[in-house]
């Protein structure tokens, strides 16, 4: 998985900038930060799965640079217990992107992109890319059971620090959030493969809580 990740980034940064030693920096950092013990499922497997479905709609997406960009950085810096993890993830990508030569205003698109991730609220509708972005970091919700079963153990690892009446209580309030939104997903493509799926799995998870 690693390998792949790194070639990914690589043929991806290539076509910004040359500098092999700073892309290989770059990586290293990306490796890093998704590898830290407390990320149980906000880890390079996550990333992965994010990769591969943008993947598989690339024709959807209008600005494909950013895009990809955006997944990287979204969750460059995790820490479940803060708040502001999408703030400075934004702000960490703003000084990389700089590095790479990416112009100041495919930047800003991908600064709003990743802090979109914090409230699942679309920033930018010019096009459907943050839409996209969204259904993509939300795929999870919508996965078979057993997988989704793994996802809720993981996430739960993450907040470990709370007891089980706090975490309960969170984790609940979040899940009905989401049910109570008129659909999980912003585009028809995410509708109609995860939506049904989706739901199932939140209500049950409530059930278990």
């Amino acid at each position: 998985m690693t390998k792949n990740l790194k070639d990914e980034w690589k043929q991806h940064c290539l076509k910004v900038s040359n500098d092999l030693e700073l892309i290989e920096k770059l990586w290293l950092e990306i490796k890093k930060q998704y590898s830290l013990k407390i990320r149980h499922y906000h880890n390079l497997m996550h990333l992965e799965n994010m990769l591969t479905h943008a993947y598989s709609i690339q024709d959807e997406i209008k600005n494909w640079q950013a895009f990809l960009f955006s997944i990287w950085y979204h969750d460059i810096v995790y820490k479940p217990t803060r708040k502001d993890n999408e703030v400075k993830s934004a702000v960490l990508a703003k000084i990389r992107l700089k590095q790479l030569n990416i112009d100041e205003k495919t930047s800003k698109i991908i600064q709003k992109l990743i802090i979109s991730t914090k409230n699942h609220k679309i920033n930018l509708t010019e096009n459907n890319d943050n839409a996209f972005l969204l259904d993509i970091d939300l795929s999870i919700l919508g996965s078979d059971w057993n997988t989704y079963k793994n996802y809720i153990q993981n996430i739960r690892k993450e907040y470990s620090i709370y007891p089980s009446f706090m975490y309960r209580k969170g984790r609940k309030k979040v899940l009905y959030h989401f049910l109570e939104r008129e659909s999980l997903y912003f585009t028809e493509i995410f509708q109609n493969k995860y939506e049904e799926q989706a739901r199932k799995n939140l209500v049950k998870e409530i059930e278990l809580l």
